[in-house]
């Protein structure tokens, strides 16, 4: 929010550790009960605080600045102090801090050329999905931006009622994701659990069979490469070549059970080559592409 041309005595004022005042909402403070808002906003977004708050009178307001790599918040304390005695609620200086975090997390800081319109309100939007999450009001949401923004628009910034429209915006979105979970009732909170190793395929080896169906065949496996060749399942779940002319079956691989609720079985040859088998029978490669169909014996 405020202007960039400070950046140079910025650089300076952190080598020389200037801005390393106390914070009101610094993380050191919440062994005094104090809430550690920078983390409660990162939470919500499912992020890691890897932002450095830092309080100081060299910004007029508050700023989201990149140096040396590092992401940096910050706010001028009295500022915030004022806004919340004008907002008449601690959530306004809240909604500040939110909405340079957002700043940083829409890319902002990565481009030159200072503020403008699009990007302010993309941030005022974040601010208000933010305070929605963190259980504020949408009167709440606003009451920071209703004190400090413009009537009018200017060349950097929107007018205040742009603003607080793109923050009821954020909100209500906010809003609308909390509802449609409340409806839904909870996944199960069960890890995944790993699928064993499956066991190595049996060894390839010849069959004497008497007709043209291995006994106790379970189903029958049409490749499409190969669609005259004779493959079956048995009852044991080893897959058999059988070969009309010297009527041998030949095992080349073996079902094993998966933990896929839309494969089953994989399909091991023994060259350790997977396939896997549908629910409906339709077998794919590793590449997702069907190759064979598993029917009932016929």
């Amino acid at each position: 929010m405020t202007n960039p041309r400070f950046f140079r005595r910025l650089a300076g004022m952190l080598l020389t550790g200037w801005l390393l005042l106390p914070s009101t909402f610094s993380q050191a403070q919440t062994a005094n009960g104090q809430r550690d808002v920078l983390r409660e906003i990162t939470d919500v977004v499912g992020l890691k605080p890897r932002f450095q708050l830092r309080a100081t009178t060299e910004v007029q307001n508050a700023a989201a600045v990149v140096y040396g790599g590092q992401r940096y918040l910050l706010y001028n304390p009295q500022f915030v102090a004022a806004v919340n005695r004008a907002g008449r609620t601690d959530w306004a200086g809240i909604s500040i801090l939110a909405h340079e975090m957002g700043h940083h997390l829409n890319g902002h800081t990565l481009r030159a050329g200072g503020s403008n319109p699009a990007d302010e309100l993309e941030a005022d939007e974040f601010s208000g999905f933010v305070l929605r999450k963190m259980g504020a009001s949408l009167a709440q949401a606003q009451a920071g931006m209703a004190v400090v923004s413009d009537e009018e628009a200017s060349p950097t910034h929107p007018g205040r009622r742009s603003r607080l429209t793109a923050i009821g915006q954020g909100w209500q979105r906010a809003s609308q994701q909390i509802t449609a979970s409340a409806r839904v009732a909870a996944p199960s909170a069960a890890p995944a659990v790993l699928a064993q190793r499956p066991a190595a395929p049996a060894p390839v080896r010849q069959v004497a069979a008497r007709s043209a169906a291995p006994v106790n065949v379970l189903g029958k496996i049409t490749f499409r490469d190969q669609p005259d060749e004779d493959f079956y399942v048995t009852s044991r779940l080893s897959v058999v070549h059988l070969d009309r002319d010297d009527r041998t079956a030949e095992v080349v691989g073996r079902l094993t059970r998966s933990e896929s609720l839309t494969y089953p079985y994989v399909l091991v040859d023994g060259r350790q080559r997977r396939l896997y088998i549908s629910r409906s029978g339709d077998i794919f490669d590793t590449n997702g592409r069907q190759v064979a169909q598993l029917s009932d014996p016929s």
